[in-house]
């Protein structure tokens, strides 16, 4: 797959079938967009096309508001996409310049003269350009006009709700990242940092990596308890983590801290391991002494190891 982030040098496609959008945390319903581009692509024997935007446009048309925390990093994004066989991958550097850009324009000098789309296919919900008046309406004329084939791919549901990114955010935000794992149709996780804790774990018996996310915008789940699973130096490490304050120390900062089932894995300062949140375990809570929370921890780890035989 290849990504280009600049039209400058880019010898324009004489075909192409293509779709638009800023695909936050690629889902199910994200999947069945892109497979029908692949798909249709390989039935005309052209390139499949995503054009998508770079920072996440909320972070640049809400500049005051809070900062949209992102399921997934560009790069893991970008794994996915190549993953389901799309060829070509136009990542627009998204600016307040550019957002004032309407769809008609948008389209007219930056995706038909350079990818001369036959077929865009597109999400119902999915709206582009200044004031989002790029529309699938406005797709439905403006395809008519200049002959290039239109698909709307329908919502994907789950338990009667429609899957979208909004909701899947909110499932990771309230605990839920098993039901969030299986609209995503992946495992909610990212690139971390090790860094250097405090060293609770250890006093415990339960050393633990003390990791922060590589992505300043990470989206992070409700803190607690969960079964995770890491990724580091080739080798995959199943474990539970523990997201919060610890308040049996009476601590208030929030921290990530990993406890590996893997007796090779030491000495991880410094290095970046991709962490996956698998299931929910428990609410974090304060004990009445270390001694009570180490107790607690045992059934923790039992209970992750039940889990562990699922995901081998």
């Amino acid at each position: 797959m290849e990504i280009i982030r600049s039209l400058k040098r880019f010898e324009p496609l004489p075909s192409s079938v293509l779709t638009i959008g800023s695909y936050d945390g690629i889902h199910r319903g994200h999947h069945e967009i892109l497979s029908a581009v692949v798909n249709h692509a390989h039935a005309r024997s052209v390139p499949s096309v995503l054009v998508t935007f770079d920072p996440h446009p909320r972070h640049i048309l809400d500049p005051n508001a809070d900062k949209l925390s992102l399921i997934m990093s560009m790069d893991q994004k970008m794994g996915i996409v190549e993953s389901l066989g799309i060829d070509l991958v136009y990542v627009i550097n998204f600016t307040e310049a550019f957002s004032k850009t309407t769809a008609q324009d948008f389209l007219d000098q930056s995706v038909v003269p350079f990818f001369n789309p036959k077929y865009l296919i597109i999400g119902y919900d999915h709206h582009f350009g200044n004031q989002r008046e790029g529309s699938p309406q406005f797709l439905d004329e403006y395809c008519m006009h200049h002959s290039i084939g239109l698909e709307i791919i329908q919502p994907v549901s789950d338990d009667g709700h429609s899957i979208s990114s909004s909701r899947i955010r909110q499932l990771i935000q309230d605990g839920f990242v098993r039901r969030a794992n299986f609209e995503l149709g992946s495992v909610f996780g990212f690139i971390a940092t090790v860094i250097h804790g405090a060293g609770r774990g250890k006093e415990l018996n339960f050393p633990t990596a003390n990791v922060v996310p590589v992505e300043k915008n990470q989206l992070m789940p409700k803190p607690g308890v969960y079964f995770t699973r890491g990724r580091i130096i080739g080798l995959q490490a199943y474990g539970m983590c523990n997201f919060g304050t610890r308040p049996t120390f009476d601590e208030h900062e929030l921290v990530l801290e990993i406890h590996f089932f893997h007796d090779e894995l030491d000495n991880l300062y410094g290095k970046e391991i991709r962490v996956e949140f698998l299931e929910r375990i428990r609410d974090e809570k304060k004990f009445p002494s270390p001694e009570e929370l180490k107790s607690q921890l045992q059934k923790d780890k039992l209970r992750c190891l039940e889990l562990q035989g699922k995901y081998e």
